[in-house]
Parts: C-alpha cells; sequence; structure tokens
C-alpha cells in the first residue's frame, strides 16, 4: 500500500493551488472589473474554473490503475521540526475526487452567471478557494496537512451561506459551522496522539503502528465526530437540511456533490487503515446508524413541503448506503461506496441546479407552489425527471450501480440487512417521484407556473453534461471502478491483518 509513483510536473499542486490562487485573484481584483463590465468578471470566472479542471484531467488520463499504490506523489518538508511535510498523493480511493470536485465547480460558476448579482466577484471566487481547498483534503497525505485542509474548507462555505443565503442565512451558517468545527476537535486530540506514537504526521507511517485495541477504538471514535457530522450520519444529520436550505444554489450543490464526500473519504483514508481492529468491532454500531439513515430519514424524506429540503434529506439517505458499503469489509461494498459517492456528486448537484432553476423564476422552492411545469418548460422537464429517476436508483443511470453493488455486498454479508438496505429504492422511488408528480406533471397550477420560460441555452447546455455523465457511468460502470479495483484489494488486505501489538 505504501509504494508511491512520482511526475515531474506536479499535477497535485497544480490541482489544488490554481483554483485557489485563481479565486484569490478575482475576489481581489473583482471589484474595479465588476464596476466596469460584470459579464467580464462572469467569463473571467469561467475561464479559471475550466483552467482549474485541466490538470485534474490528466490524474485520470494517466493514471495506472493496476499499481495499489500512491501515485503523482509530491514530498517536501514544511515545518522540520515537527516532522510536517507537504505530502500529497492520489489513489484509486480518492483519484475521481479531483476532476469531480473541479468539474462540479464549473457547474457552480454557470449556475450563478445571471443570478448572482451581490458582490459576484467574491461568491465566484469563494467557490474556486473552496475547490482547491476539498482537493487538497482528497490528496493529502500528512495528518496535519489533512487538518488544515479539512477546517479551512468551512470559511469559504461559511461566507457563501452568510452572505448569498435566503433569510435565516445566519443561523444555518453558525450551525454548519459550530457542527462541522466541534466535530473536528476531537480529530486534532487523535491526530495529536498519533504523531506522539509515531514521531511523524505521515498518515501511511500511522497505518503501520501496532495499537492496542483500547486506543484504536478511542481513535476511531474521535474520528467518528468528525467524519459523521460531513457524512453526515444520524443523528448529527439535523444540521445539513437548514444549510442546504439556506444556502444559495451553487452552495447547495457542492455542499451536496462534494463537500459531504469529504467525511466518507476520511473513513477510507484514517478511520479503517489506522483502527483496523476497532472498525471491526464497531462495525455493528456503524452499519446500524447506516441503516437508520437509509430507513428513517427516507421517511422523513416523504413528507417534505420544501424540494430542497426533500433532497438534502435523500443526500443522507444515500451517504447511509456509503458508510454501509465501507463497514461490511467487502470489495463489493467497498466499492459500491466509493461509486455511489462519486455518483451521488453527479446526481444530487443535477437535482439542487434543477431546484435553483426554478426558483431563479418563481423564488419558491414549495412543492404547492408548482404543477403542470413540463407544460411551460418541456426541455428542463425531461431532464427534471431523468435526474429525479437516478435519484430513485433507476437502472442504466449512474444512481443504481452505486445501491445495487452495496445491496448486493449486503445480502452476502446478511440478509435482513441487504433487505433494510433495498428498501431505499422503495422510499427513494415514493418521495421523488411524489415530488415530481406534483411540480411537473398535471395542468398548470396557477398563473405564475403559466409565466414560465424554458431553459436557457446555458442552463440547458450546464443540465445535458450532467445528464450525460449519470448516463455514462450507468451503462459503463466499469470505466469508474477499474480505477479503485486495486486500492480496494490492498485495503482490505490491509484491514484483514491485526495491528494489535504482538
Amino acid at each position: 500500500m505504501t509504494s508511491m509513483l512520482t511526475s515531474s510536473i506536479p499535477w497535485l499542486s497544480l490541482s489544488i493551488w490554481t483554483p485557489i490562487l485563481l479565486g484569490l485573484a478575482l475576489i481581489g481584483f473583482g471589484r474595479p472589473l465588476q464596476g466596469g463590465s460584470p459579464s467580464l468578471l462572469r467569463q473571467l470566472a469561467l475561464g479559471a474554473s475550466v483552467l482549474s479542471l485541466l490538470p485534474t484531467i490528466v490524474l485520470i488520463t494517466d493514471f495506472n490503475a493496476a499499481h495499489a499504490g500512491f501515485q503523482f506523489v509530491e514530498k517536501f518538508s514544511w515545518i522540520e521540526r515537527f516532522s510536517v511535510n507537504y505530502f500529497l498523493g492520489v489513489d484509486g480511493l480518492s483519484v475521481w475526487f479531483v476532476p469531480l470536485t473541479a468539474l462540479i465547480t464549473i457547474f457552480v460558476v454557470v449556475a450563478g452567471w445571471e443570478v448572482i448579482e451581490d458582490r459576484p466577484a467574491v461568491y465566484m471566487g469563494s467557490f474556486l478557494i473552496l475547490s482547491g481547498l476539498m482537493i487538497g483534503v482528497f490528496c493529502a497525505l500528512d495528518g496535519l496537512l489533512f487538518y488544515v485542509f479539512f477546517e479551512a474548507t468551512l470559511i469559504p462555505m461559511y461566507i457563501v451561506i452568510g452572505i448569498w443565503g435566503g433569510p435565516r442565512r445566519v443561523y444555518a451558517a453558525f450551525k454548519f459551522f459550530l457542527y462541522t468545527l466541534l466535530g473536528s476537535l476531537l480529530t486534532l486530540v487523535a491526530i495529536i496522539y498519533l504523531y506522539s506514537q509515531s514521531g511523524s504526521f505521515d498518515i501511511l507511517a500511522w497505518h503501520k503502528l501496532p495499537l492496542a485495541l483500547e486506543p484504536q477504538i478511542l481513535i476511531f471514535l474521535a474520528f467518528l465526530m468528525a467524519f459523521a457530522v460531513k457524512v453526515p450520519m444520524w443523528p448529527v444529520h439535523t444540521w445539513l437540511p437548514d444549510a442546504h436550505v439556506e444556502a444559495p444554489t451553487g452552495g447547495s450543490v457542492v455542499l451536496a456533490a462534494i463537500m459531504l464526500k469529504l467525511g466518507a473519504y476520511g473513513f477510507l483514508r484514517f478511520s479503517l487503515p489506522i483502527a483496523p481492529d476497532a472498525s471491526s468491532e464497531l462495525s455493528g454500531l456503524m452499519i446500524t446508524l447506516s441503516l437508520v439513515a437509509v430507513v428513517y430519514i427516507g421517511l422523513v424524506a416523504l413528507v417534505q413541503q420544501d424540494m430542497k429540503k426533500l433532497v438534502a434529506y435523500s443526500s443522507i439517505a444515500h451517504m447511509g448506503f456509503v458508510t454501509l458499503g465501507f463497514f461490511m469489509f467487502s470489495a463489493l461494498g467497498v466499492q459500491g461506496g466509493i461509486v455511489q459517492m462519486v455518483s451521488h456528486g453527479f446526481i444530487s448537484g443535477a437535482m439542487f441546479l434543477c431546484i435553483g432553476v426554478l426558483y431563479d423564476r418563481m423564488h419558491s422552492r414549495q412543492i404547492a407552489d408548482y404543477g403542470g411545469v413540463v407544460n411551460r418548460m418541456p426541455k428542463f422537464a425531461a431532464l427534471f425527471v431523468f435526474f429525479a429517476m437516478a435519484n430513485a436508483g433507476l437502472p442504466a443511470t449512474s444512481g443504481f450501480v452505486g445501491e445495487f453493488m452495496v445491496i448486493l455486498a449486503a445480502v452476502k454479508f446478511n440478509f435482513w440487512i441487504g433487505l433494510l438496505a433495498a428498501t431505499t429504492l422503495i422510499f427513494g422511488a415514493a418521495y421523488t417521484l411524489w415530488m415530481i408528480k406534483r411540480v411537473i406533471f398535471g395542468e398548470v397550477a396557477n398563473d405564475h407556473v403559466a409565466a414560465l420560460k424554458d431553459v436557457s441555452r446555458r442552463e440547458f447546455l450546464m443540465l445535458l453534461a450532467l445528464a450525460f455523465w449519470v448516463l455514462y457511468m450507468g451503462l459503463h460502470p466499469a470505466a469508474f471502478t477499474d480505477y479503485m479495483t486495486t486500492s480496494v484489494d490492498g485495503l482490505l488486505q490491509h484491514l484483514s491483518v491485526s495491528k494489535l501489538p504482538k
């Protein structure tokens, strides 16, 4: 698991720092540009987001799927006195999340093209900076570097929700910040403990530490506090619906598509390999919490009247599948969980963008305010129904692949767990199709719906691009899973060897 491949070009640093530096430049020079030509500012933001995507594409095209270790590795001394390094690398567990993050940022910039009129430079720049910080989380192989990136992601998202959010934006921003910050404090304690045991912040060195079961359990619980809030798992999920409802469309897209994945990724990189015996010991707890998210939160989603809140709760249920897949310790389950993470990035992002399209026109997210949208917006309706079907796990869409793999792994693990997990297909279809029926179909409900205009070319191309990826991943999942197989096998082999001191 520790063999590494380097590259002559620092692709990971380019992936991280290109959006951060361009975002800072956009904020710094945005005010004079905004006074001259707001359209120029938007074009610069779009150019910056596309430029930020380019180095991440190389990670996919040049990735060696047969190599179990880390690739594109960069390592330099950062704080020599404390053995802190600027240490980056990706493997099959993390490589897909780098281009996904950069791609979603482009959609966020496009979605805010005409909608964001108040300080657009700060808005677009915040998302570019956030993109680089989140990519840093997926690439960091130094514990302190990971923690810096992980915590720094809170700042731009807090700003986005607090400035451009809804009427209760300050409350939602504080709740989001406090939940995630407090959850991370115990993680810092665990990182310092691991440093005291190994003399290094090297995550790969932590993977080899022979720890007794008791400290393993304490470390696992410390990491759980941070990662469970970020996923979010039941019962620490209550910040997410508030954040989604109050956040602007771009904030909701990034929250659902990428930020929730930071917590799930933390389980793969920290909890499982550093505390394998504790992971096995506490797997029953994790599976129970995951099933509660899948079943209970699915029922909660059924009664929502706000479209954003409904999709927010569906995100919690879908992320429950991810943690369920991880803690059954099978290749099928872990791969299914990672596929679900990537797929959910596309689908949830698309769902929130669709809701944003409606909100921009009618300034309402209440399901009761709509009806018969298909009569006025046929192109939009076709795409929204497609994404809704994918959200419900329709075969041939990406939403089906990850859920099917996890359910299959769950049935092999325990039939009753598999049966409970499979109920999400019923609940998912129920709450998604119920929303679609009331919003899209039927007669035109009122004058506001009658005045709706179909998607613009910009909106149509944005949603069409996401539809392509949802369909491509559903029809050809091997293009994604082939990257993961070797790394997943290496992780499971690592988990099979006890780290208890001899």
